[in-house]
């Protein structure tokens, strides 16, 4: 596979096995990533890999939250308003779903609230000190990680979900509170007999997004 291919086979799995991920393929994704660009090779990222009984003791904690109807902490903020063209894909994206899905759609609420049911999952912080020069870092550090995945057979998804309890995190992961969580990444074995993971979305035409000048 070449790096265009794992580009376009990426997708975002959203039912995962239960089947461990070997600890040899994670160190292999792990240092793979590190080789992702930075700033001023600030190399901002603060990667916490959590498996076993910590992510059981995690997801536990987020469905307590979810039982309670706890609101997602102020650090995990969302937009207060979506521009038109965003907010357009936004509302496609469930009747998309239910087009390629069709019934299997009906697992994406419980299924975003029990982690993607995912063997593993890394959340990768930074400095709260710095800006978003570093989180562009970050995301450039997220792409590379789900791409090396792809070369030893495991899929992922990136969801702001994973973040949405931040105490929690803190609490099982001993994350200090310099450091921001900027995103969480389920990675594992894809269910390819589960229906959500078929869908794949789709992307804007490169006439609405790139400007060329001579």
């Amino acid at each position: 596979m070449n790096v265009t291919e794992a580009i376009n086979w990426r997708h975002s799995i959203r039912a995962f096995l239960p089947k461990p991920v070997e600890k040899e393929k994670l160190d292999a994704v792990l240092a793979a990533s590190v080789r992702s660009p930075s700033w001023a090779n600030t190399q901002p990222w603060e990667i916490f890999v959590v498996t076993g009984d910590t992510l059981e003791r995690i997801r536990e904690g987020y469905r307590q939250k979810y039982a309670d109807k706890a609101p997602a902490a102020p650090e995990t903020p969302r937009p207060t308003e979506w521009p038109e063209a965003e907010q357009k894909r936004i509302q496609q994206l469930r009747p998309d779903m239910e087009r390629m899905c069709g019934a299997s759609v009906e697992q994406f609420a419980e299924l975003n609230q029990n982690m993607f049911c995912a063997p593993a999952v890394v959340y990768v912080c930074m400095d709260k000190a710095l800006s978003e020069w570093s989180l562009y870092d970050i995301g450039a550090y997220s792409q590379t990680f789900m791409l090396a995945a792809l070369e030893h057979g495991l899929s992922t998804i990136p969801a702001i979900t994973l973040t949405l309890y931040p105490d929690v995190l803190r609490r099982e992961l001993k994350i200090p509170d310099n450091l921001k969580i900027t995103i969480g990444i389920a990675i594992g074995y894809a269910d390819k007999g589960n229906g959500i993971n078929s869908f794949v979305s789709s992307r804007k035409p490169l006439d609405g997004t790139i400007r060329f000048f001579e």
